[in-house]
């Protein structure tokens, strides 16, 4: 019996309570072993969580604290100021000026075409500006900045700082660039800078920064180091984006020395405004060897490489026959002529072959076996001592004093007065030359002939000597001393040695030999029938001495000789080189002077009267107190 109060137990619906309780216990564990889940996860999350934090803030956060200051912070490399080049009187000949300039940091941008192209938009660059900024992006590292454009006007300047915001590792700078006061009268001793290849990468980080350049030739090249000077650095608080907000510390660079040379840059001046193209002039301090002009015509302009040379310029000079770049004074190679007859005299007296009052025929000819070797004077100079014989310049008692001495006597005797040898005069490339012996000749598989040698005993062969050689030639029988033709005279304000006479060692020649060989000089320009009258100081300037020269480019045959050779009728290009050498006061030498002008004919025509101009433009530059008159009694030829 069921009691009437008593419920079923399969509940309201037909469904049981006891199903009921145990769904709800199901989906309640269900809940928790989720909760559990989620909450370990969140745990474990909030555990990793944490775990980073103290590893950043706490173990890294010295490391990642820098970082960031990294990136508030921004250092870079300052290239110095270049040190200058100065002239003896202290006036600048290569010094800097300003250079506004526009340079990309590639790190500071995620794309560097666009930004290149968005500046070119802005500034237009050309293909060739394009290739050489991409070219040096891939070879700099990412933090150092590279050129993209240099001497920008204001208006260029204005455009890009209103569209700066769009322009990310485009930034504006001042650096400066190398100027050239003087233009192309000091070219070739001077030199010129340009940006340094990959050559002359040596470790040094100055020059990996834009703007830096390095010597290419003459002072700039030999002193490079000097000038070039160390970097500095400065500190700088950037934005999020690279922006500059304000500069934090700086520390200036060591500027590059000042290199003060011996060349008077308004003598220079004056000399070269006085040459022609094919010409070249050296003027030295007799006294210490200080070069005090070094004029080559034609030349260049030195300023031109800091923007570029373009090609069309490269192709003008190397085209050019005259060689614009190249220094004549010192580069350029000529057979002395009768220049060179003093080497030879001397030789022959230290070889004791002759004595000077021996007397010498000269016929207008000498003839050795089947050749027959002339005379410049085809009548002939009668008898000639060695005095008279360098006066009228005869060819044939040369001849004669050469077959005697033999060639290696008289280029060792050349070597001695600095001819054939390397000359320190601190010009990259200088030449040497040539001074020719038997053994040279040989070695090329060719014999050496007595005809060889007497050819040689005028200046001619196959000698090949440079002007500066023969200036040095001329101060050291001025002086007797074997000094050293040099530009430097300080570094950084510290004189260099050579500044006196007594720097430099005796030649070891006798002096009755050197009095000997200067009366001969001073004979050629003093006395009648010296071959250099044209060459005679104005009254007021005192005395000169020197030497003519007359030298052949292209052998005449003796067929020619016979059919009346005219050589005014030929090319210039066949016709002699004109020369001259002198040193002056006579009797105090200060200056000698070596000309030669090619092509021109006839060294007492061309040489010596140009030479004459070049001593009394010296004179009055240095105001030198001239010597007082001196007459040879007796002495004549």
């Amino acid at each position: 019996m069921r009691l009437p109060w008593k419920k079923s137990e399969r509940g309201i619906g037909g469904f049981s309570m006891r199903g009921v309780k145990r769904e709800e216990e199901q989906r309640r564990s269900v809940f928790t072993r989720r909760a559990l889940v989620l909450g370990g996860i969140q745990l474990g999350a909030f555990g990793f969580l944490g775990y980073r934090l103290h590893k950043l803030q706490v173990e890294e956060g010295a490391r990642f604290a820098t970082l960031a200051e990294e990136n508030r912070l921004s250092a870079r490399l300052l290239s110095p100021p270049r040190g200058r080049i100065l002239d003896r009187n202290g006036q600048v000949v290569a010094g800097n000026r300003l250079n506004w300039r526009v340079l990309l940091v590639a790190e500071q941008t995620q794309d560097i075409a666009a930004s290149l192209e968005t500046f070119s938009r802005i500034v237009p660059l050309t293909e060739n500006e394009r290739a050489r900024v991409e070219r040096e992006l891939r070879r700099r590292r990412r933090f150092v900045p590279t050129i993209v454009r240099e001497f920008l006007t204001w208006e260029e300047m204005a455009r890009i700082e209103v569209n700066s915001p769009d322009l990310p590792g485009i930034l504006i700078d001042v650096g400066t660039t190398r100027l050239y006061p003087e233009g192309e009268h000091l070219a070739h001793m001077v030199g010129y800078v340009a940006p340094p290849a990959e050559r002359d990468m040596d470790g040094d980080p100055l020059l990996q920064l834009p703007g830096v350049r390095v010597g290419r030739s003459g002072i700039e090249q030999y002193h490079d180091l000097a000038l070039r000077g160390r970097a500095g650095a400065v500190q700088l608080e950037v934005n999020a984006v690279g922006r500059v907000i304000r500069e934090l510390d700086r520390r200036e660079g060591v500027a590059g020395q000042d290199i003060e040379i011996s060349i008077d840059a308004e003598l220079q001046k004056t000399l070269r405004g006085k040459i022609e193209e094919g010409t070249s002039v050296v003027v030295l301090d007799a006294r210490n060897g200080e070069v005090l002009a070094m004029a080559s015509q034609p030349s260049f302009d030195p300023n031109i490489f800091n923007s570029g040379v373009s090609g069309a310029q490269w192709r003008q000079w190397t085209a050019n026959r005259a060689t614009p770049l190249i220094n004549k004074a010192t580069n350029g190679l000529y057979a002395p002529g009768s220049t060179f007859k003093m080497v030879v005299a001397l030789a022959a007296l230290e070889a004791r072959v002759t004595t000077p009052g021996e007397r010498i025929s000269c016929p207008g000819h000498l003839d050795f076996g089947d050749t027959r070797f002339h005379c410049w004077n085809r009548s002939g100079h009668g008898g000639q001592d060695m005095r008279t014989a360098i006066k009228l310049s005869c060819d044939v008692y040369f001849y004669e004093m050469a077959r005697r001495v033999g060639i290696n006597r008289i280029a060792a005797m050349g070597r001695r007065f600095g001819m054939g040898v390397d000359l320190d005069v601190e010009l990259p490339g200088t030449r040497r030359g040539l001074m020719p012996t038997r053994e040279w000749r040989e070695a090329q598989g060719r014999p050496w002939n007595i005809g060889d040698t007497i050819v040689h005993g005028i200046g001619q062969g196959f000698y090949q000597l440079t002007p500066l050689s023969l200036a040095t030639m001329t101060a050291r029988l001025a002086t007797g001393r074997a000094l050293q033709p040099h530009l430097t005279r300080s570094i950084g304000g510290r004189a260099v040695r050579g500044g006196r006479a007594e720097d430099w060692p005796m030649l070891g020649i006798p002096d009755r030999d050197l009095r000997l060989i200067r009366e001969s000089m001073w004979a050629v320009v003093n006395e009648a029938g010296g071959t250099a009258a044209s060459a005679r100081l104005p009254a007021g300037y005192g005395q000169i001495a020197g030497k003519t020269g007359t030298t052949q480019v292209r052998r005449v045959s003796r067929e020619q000789r016979e059919r009346g050779y005219n050589v005014n009728a030929v090319p210039r290009e066949w016709r002699p080189h004109a020369l001259f050498v002198a040193y002056a006061p006579y009797d105090n030498p200060q200056y000698a002077v070596s000309v030669v002008v090619e092509h021109g004919m006839s060294g007492s025509g061309a040489a010596a009267p140009l030479a004459k101009d070049i001593m009394v433009d010296t004179f009055n530059r240095f105001r030198v107190a001239p010597s007082g008159p001196r007459m040879a009694e007796g002495r004549g030829g």
